[in-house]
Parts: structure tokens; C-alpha cells; sequence
């Protein structure tokens, strides 16, 4: 019995058809954000059957039009380059009115989650047909990693019992299974971003995602995708932040006058860095991220996240060089912790007081959540090294599994030690308590449990 094996055996029919028939309801820019980094599949067939391989899926869009711009596929082995459209409905081509607007003329593929029949057609204003291709719900939720529950009852299921009675050598063997399918999962992930953008993107949208932290998690991911370090290397080190903060939407003219008295000048200087490139990275209201502040401690404020992100963007080069070595997690991990900028040195958020301490950029949390969700995946050879990284306090979801799994977190105590264990702990939490939608009834996980041996048995 292996994780995958474990996996397969208990996806019953009921559950996989549940999955099918789940009703699409998703945040269209997170499904757009996912399609961009390249997560769903790169082969397609068109309502009208022809055969669309997707090559690039382009650029954002920060102006009028499709959302996507420069993209590059192949229909029926021809090669077209142009926009593409994604909806969450087929219906909205016609209902936003793209099928009149002259900025979707040169659409070349119109992807939607739901297709509401032949009644709805994908037409330009000089009525040439779009192909359309249908992403399905199961592929969507596979593609957000998001599971059929948001939670589940934190109460002991009846995995209680035969996790019991399991050999201790038996249980930490499923644990450490768990732990590394879910750390092959992410690898694919990051390695499914740089087959399309390159490593050197993939990375810099991995720590742009380490460093949103909960809430700011999608905006910081945006953000990266729509100002590609490539491009933003071709700029000046002092442009970069400027750029960063203003494609972000935090910069205004009269934003020094707001600032403590020290800031100003600093301030006044990072607007006129940003109003020379506003034109070329500036995106319209309703298409910029939607940043959120509420019950944020200073040190997690976005304007913070995106300082680390900016200043290590001032060293970017080195960085990914780095990271590109194996090991990396010391060097890499080091060269993160010692990034530094004179203004965020002593500063929370561009209009905070200067504060005596110096203050780290980018502390030990969120590197340890950065090199957990994405080099130490990629470096599965180096396993033993993960191993040896302690846990930090379990959050919510850690929680809930130990309460289902075990009784209680007491019980748990021996499987909370070490971050390959919280991590192995999410993904059975994720794979089996977030995908039963029977509160443990039909859950075949407890019986399949007495099947499992450690490899050397």
C-alpha cells in the first residue's frame, strides 16, 4: 500500500460523481490567476471538436479588453497569436458585451468554466467565431487545490480507532507517505509555472506567495505574475520598488503629505520614480488586486510583504542563482534573511513612524513557509534535511486533523514535532476529512487504514 494506492482505493464512485455535479463556484480572477501559472492541462478539444494545445497563455491585460494578451496556442496544429478571454459562464461574452466591443476583435481562444449551450455563441463584432474551450469543475478544483469542504466537524472520526490499534513504525510511515505526496504535489506545481515562464518566475512567484501570508496570498501572487521579474530587471534597482508599490495601487501624489515629517522626502521620491513608468505598469481600479488589511498585525501588513518583495527584487540575480543550487536552504534561506532597505529597516508601512529597532524583513516564519512549500519539494533527494525542521504552533486546519485523527491534540503530540509532519497531517486532512461529504459514514479511509505496512515489512 502506497499514499497514491490509499488515495485511489478510497475515491468511490459516490464521491468522484458528487465531485462532477459540484456547482462552479469560483473567483474568476483566482481561476485566471491558476491558468496563467499553468495548472490545468495544455491540451484541449474546442466546442467545435477541434484539437487547441496552448503554448503561452501571454501577459495580463492591464487595459481594456481580454484579460490576457500576446498569447500563443495551436488549433488544429495552427499556430495563432493574439488575446485570450476567461469567463467564469459562456454567456458572459455576450452579457458584458464583447461580442460588440472592438478590443475582443482579435480574440484567438475564449475559455469558461460553465457552458451554457449552442444558444450562446463566442463571436466578434465582425462575427468571426472564437473557439471556446470548457474547463470542468473537478478540474478547477484540482487546479485551486481546493477541496469539496472548507472544514470539517472537529469532533473524532472513525479513523480514531485503527490509528489506535497501528503500530507507532506504521503510523509515522503513513504520516511520511502523506508528507511527500503532498511535497510531490507542490514541486508539480512550481515545475508546471516554469515550464511555461521559466524557473526564475516560477521562484518569483513562489516567495511572492510565501510572503502573502493568509489574506494577501492571491495579491501578492497577481502581482508577481503581472510585473515578471524579467521585465522588471530591465529597470534601474531604485525603479523596481517604486514600480512594485505603485502597480500595487499604494501610491498616490499626496500620499507624503500624510507621512510623518522624515518620510516625506523619501516618499515624494518614490512617486516620481513610479509616475516616469505609471503609464507602462499602472492597471485600471477594477483590476487591481484587492489588498486586505483587517486584524493585520504591522509586521504582516501587504505594504511590508511587498517591501521584502521588492528588495529582494533588488538582488534578484544572485537570489535565483541561488536557489538553483543543491542544496540551497542554507544559502539561499541566509541571503533571504539578511535582506535589507535603509526606509523598511525601521518602518511597518510607508506611512508609520520610524521605529528605533531595526526590523527584518523577512523573519523566520515566513522563510520556513517558503522553503517548506517550495524548495524543500524540489529537492526530494534531500528529504533528511526536512526532516530535521521543527514545527511551529499548529494552525486551525493542523488542529481539526488531530482532533478527527487522533481524539485530541494531546494524542497528537507525538506527530506535531517536526513541519514534515504538520504538513503530512494537512494533506490527509485535505484527501480524505475536506473530500467526504458524509461526516465519516461512507468514508472507507478507517477500514483502508489496516491495510497500510512500513515499505520494509
Amino acid at each position: 500500500m502506497t499514499y497514491q494506492r490509499l488515495l485511489e482505493v478510497t475515491a468511490t464512485e459516490a464521491n468522484l460523481l458528487a465531485e462532477n455535479n459540484a456547482p462552479p463556484g469560483f473567483d474568476e480572477i483566482e481561476v485566471q490567476s491558476r491558468w496563467f501559472a499553468g495548472y490545468f492541462s495544455r491540451d484541449h478539444q474546442s466546442n467545435h471538436g477541434q484539437k487547441i494545445s496552448i503554448i503561452s497563455p501571454g501577459e495580463w491585460n492591464r487595459g481594456a479588453g481580454p484579460d490576457f494578451i500576446n498569447a500563443t496556442v495551436e488549433i488544429d496544429g495552427e499556430t495563432r497569436h493574439g488575446p485570450i478571454e476567461l469567463d467564469l459562464d459562456s454567456r458572459n461574452w455576450e452579457l458584458h458585451g464583447h461580442n460588440e466591443s472592438p478590443h475582443f476583435n482579435k480574440v484567438i481562444l475564449h475559455i469558461v468554466l460553465h457552458d451554457s449551450g449552442p444558444t450562446f455563441f463566442t463571436r466578434t463584432s465582425d462575427h468571426r467565431d472564437v473557439p471556446r474551450i470548457i474547463l470542468s469543475p473537478g478540474e478547477v478544483n484540482s487546479a485551486l487545490g481546493r477541496p469539496r469542504l472548507s472544514q470539517a466537524l472537529a469532533r473524532p472520526g472513525r479513523c480514531l480507532q485503527p490509528l489506535a490499534q497501528m503500530p507507532a513504525g506504521d503510523a509515522a510511515s503513513l504520516l511520511r507517505e502523506s508528507a511527500k505526496h503532498r511535497a510531490q504535489l507542490k514541486a508539480t506545481r512550481f515545475e508546471q509555472t516554469a515550464q511555461l515562464h521559466g524557473f526564475s518566475q516560477a521562484l518569483w512567484e513562489a516567495l511572492a506567495d510565501a510572503l502573502g501570508f493568509s489574506a494577501n496570498r492571491l495579491p501578492m501572487r497577481l502581482l508577481a505574475q503581472r510585473l515578471p521579474i524579467k521585465k522588471l530587471l530591465k529597470h534601474t534597482p531604485e525603479d523596481r520598488e517604486a514600480i512594485i508599490f505603485g502597480t500595487a495601487g499604494f501610491l498616490s501624489p499626496t500620499l507624503h503629505e500624510a507621512a510623518p515629517r522624515d518620510s516625506r522626502e523619501w516618499l515624494e521620491d518614490l512617486w516620481t520614480r513610479w509616475w516616469k513608468h505609471r503609464l507602462d505598469y499602472e492597471f485600471p481600479e477594477n483590476r487591481t488586486p484587492a489588498w486586505s488589511t483587517r486584524a493585520t498585525r504591522p509586521g504582516n501588513h501587504p505594504q511590508r510583504r511587498l517591501a521584502a518583495l521588492a528588495t529582494a527584487a533588488l538582488q534578484w540575480p544572485a537570489l535565483s542563482k541561488l536557489a538553483q543550487q543543491s542544496p540551497p536552504f542554507k544559502s539561499l534561506g541566509k541571503a533571504l534573511t539578511e535582506l535589507s532597505e535603509p526606509f523598511w529597516d525601521h518602518h511597518h508601512t510607508l506611512l508609520s513612524t520610524h521605529t528605533e529597532r531595526s526590523i527584518k524583513l523577512i523573519g523566520k516564519s515566513r522563510l520556513e513557509e517558503f522553503l517548506i512549500n517550495t524548495l524543500y519539494p524540489l529537492h526530494p533527494d534531500h528529504w533528511e534535511e526536512f526532516e530535521k525542521v521543527r514545527a511551529g504552533v499548529p494552525n486551525q486546519k493542523v488542529k481539526r486533523c488531530c482532533e478527527r485523527l487522533f481524539g485530541s491534540i494531546a494524542a497528537a503530540k507525538p506527530h506535531l514535532k517536526f513541519a514534515w509532519q504538520h504538513q503530512a497531517l494537512l494533506q490527509v486532512y485535505q484527501d480524505f476529512c475536506l473530500e467526504d461529504l458524509s461526516d465519516c459514514a461512507d468514508c472507507s479511509f478507517p477500514e483502508q487504514l489496516a491495510q497500510w505496512k512500513t515499505p520494509n515489512d
